[in-house]
């Protein structure tokens, strides 16, 4: 008997699955909030030198609003007034004759700036003057968090297979909770970086445990379902981020509001159940059989768990040494791991890279922020309906390799559109986030099948980390537009490509039995394809 025969027993997808799913949607409500903050809390907005220290008490003062810029002010080369220049001295001249104005000395801004704050009433730029030469700092906020997301994933999938799913899920909601807040309440920029860095660390375990503690508990028909509808809960959200930040337009309080659903969560963890399939693995066949027999209770079908002893369920599961303590150093101890990790590897990173470069960029596309943000959001469901489509009908492989292809190829064809046509500009770019959503979507169910029960966290927190180090890279990347305009075009989609072609080189895991064990994985032994076979199985 294998832990699929007693999963199908107890139905491997009845109101016991069905309300661990929605418990573990309720945290995952703020990854999206936070993950694509940056969009609104770092947006720069229209801004101009204060020049009130040119005020010299007599013209000057007279002057009107629109007359004062004109005298104090340079001009872009595209007639907006200069962001970070001031004249050294007013320039009264120019209300005569505003057309030559090269030869006249202007200074950086001397007395701070002067921000418009008609769309958003306070950003981390307006709120430290991250702006000019500190624009770059400004733009490494979303980096920083990130890094913070990386280590986060590295640090949440070891304690998750090492300490049990749901008491690791807590701690990283009490840890993102405490500096969710710390942060909109930070007293400077080097605080909210720290507050930010650490946030970013809590939330990666909850991106990571929830997802496959939801499909450690279903059977194989419906991992697929059960994948792509947990995903779902990212996409809402990121349709609903706009609308949010519109009604709530002060960074503090927004990134407040992102954090505050894990309230709920915190409240709602109580009723979450432990992985049984972890705690078979790791010999704790007595709190194995207690959730086995709730889950039995729940779907109707305890007859069958009150026939089973717990000392059988050690049976379900074949581990060489129950005792024996699993690491990220077991990724690269035997051959077949260490393939399947440079692989996941190269696909989470391209992947994630490429996801972001789209998701980042908001506010290069010349359509207005919020209404892209909703567009970028309302893509992904068509999105998630493709995927799920293919993932049935042409398996995991093939559908991780097409998205990425065609992800590429829709960042690489953006290159060629007019800059001063917006909408088809935008609409090539929602394609790309179609099919970049859809190879996210993609990539968390195909990893999780892919490495075995024992590694299972240690594997996805590996990838995930690859995968942030492709979302810290990638507002870096899009920083190279100042050497090239299309160079971090071309970079995200030569990424894309090389990811897609790892991808080729993994095994299908469509209707395969999930791995228990590392010698599952090396020895290639012949998994159940079907629900009915699996019942056959002795």
């Amino acid at each position: 008997m294998k832990f699929e025969n007693v999963l199908a027993e107890v139905n491997g997808f009845g109101r016991f699955q069905l309300r661990t799913i929605l418990l573990n949607v309720i945290p995952r409500v703020t990854l999206p909030f936070h993950f694509l903050l940056n969009n609104f809390i770092a947006v720069i907005p229209c801004h101009h030198c204060n020049i009130s220290s040119l005020d010299d008490g007599g013209v000057f003062r007279n002057l009107s609003l629109a007359e004062r810029l004109v005298v104090s002010i340079p001009l872009q080369a595209d007639g907006t007034p200069n962001t970070c220049q001031m004249f050294a001295e007013p320039q009264y001249h120019l209300l005569l004759n505003s057309s030559n104005m090269t030869e006249l000395p202007t200074v950086p801004c001397q007395n701070g700036w002067v921000y418009d704050h008609s769309t958003f009433k306070s950003t981390l730029a307006t709120e430290w003057d991250l702006v000019c030469d500190k624009r770059r700092v400004n733009r490494a906020t979303a980096t920083i968090f990130f890094m913070g997301v990386m280590l986060g994933a590295a640090v949440f999938g070891y304690l998750s297979d090492r300490f049990g799913r749901k008491i690791t899920l807590l701690v990283s909601y009490l840890t993102t909770t405490f500096f969710g807040f710390a942060s909109a309440f930070s007293y400077n920029f080097t605080m909210f970086a720290v507050m930010r860095f650490f946030t970013g660390f809590g939330l990666s375990g909850i991106s990571i445990i929830t997802i496959v503690l939801s499909i450690e508990w279903v059977d194989i028909k419906h991992r697929t379902a059960v994948g792509v509808l947990t995903s779902m809960d990212w996409s809402v959200c990121t349709a609903l981020l706009p609308v949010l930040a519109y009604f709530v337009n002060d960074w503090r309080y927004l990134t407040a509001t992102a954090t505050a659903p894990l309230f709920l969560a915190m409240i709602c963890w109580w009723w979450l159940p432990e992985s049984a399939r972890w705690l078979i693995s790791n010999g704790k066949v007595n709190s194995a059989h207690f959730y086995l027999s709730k889950c039995a209770k729940v779907n109707g079908r305890e007859h069958f768990m009150a026939e089973i002893k717990p000392e059988t369920l050690s049976k379900v599961i074949l581990v060489e040494n129950e005792n024996r303590t699993y690491s990220y150093l077991d990724l690269v101890r035997t051959p077949k791991m260490r393939r399947l990790a440079l692989l996941t590897g190269i696909v989470w990173f391209g992947v994630a890279c490429t996801y972001y470069g789209i998701s980042l960029n908001v506010t290069g596309f010349g359509v207005n922020i919020y209404l892209t943000q909703f567009i970028y959001g309302a893509i992904e469901f068509p999105a998630k309906a493709f995927v799920f489509f293919t993932l049935n009908k042409i398996g995991r492989r093939w559908s991780q390799t097409g998205t990425l292809i065609m992800t590429g190829l829709c960042i690489f064809c953006n290159m060629f559109v007019p800059r001063d046509n917006a909408i088809f500009q935008t609409t090539v770019g929602a394609l790309g986030k179609m099919f970049a959503e859809a190879s996210f979507t993609t990539v968390f169910l195909y990893t999780t099948e892919l490495y075995p029960t024992v590694m299972r966290q240690n594997g996805l927190g590996y990838c995930s980390f690859m995968g942030r180090v492709g979302v810290s890279v990638s507002p870096l990347i899009m920083l190279l537009e100042e050497v090239w305009g299309h160079l971090p075009s071309t970079i995200f989609s030569l990424v894309a490509f090389a990811a897609g072609l790892s991808a080729f080189f993994l095994a299908e895991t469509q209707n395969i039995r999930l791995p228990e064990t590392i010698e599952d994985v090396e020895h290639t032994r012949r998994r159940s394809i079907s629900t009915s076979d699996e019942k056959s199985q002795p």
